[in-house]
């Protein structure tokens, strides 16, 4: 009778678990991501400070009857 060895409980969900992962990778890799970490409410504002010089200068040409 021939001995056949036992297989390991814990390869199968290793190796599910490592395609899971290169199927995510792959997917990030095309699509990027989907969704963000965060959303609007939870980041700051834009401050304008943080703005670059020719959005300021832009903002800045707007006239008074067009409101900001």
């Amino acid at each position: 009778m021939s001995e056949q060895q036992p297989t390991e409980p814990d390869t199968q969900p290793d190796t599910e678990r490592d395609a899971e992962w290169r199927r995510r990778r792959r997917r990030a890799e095309i699509f990027g991501d989907v969704l963000p970490e965060t959303t609007n409410d939870e980041r700051d504002p834009a401050r304008p400070d943080r703005e670059p010089a020719g959005d300021r200068w832009l903002r800045e040409q707007v006239p008074p009857h067009h409101g900001s």
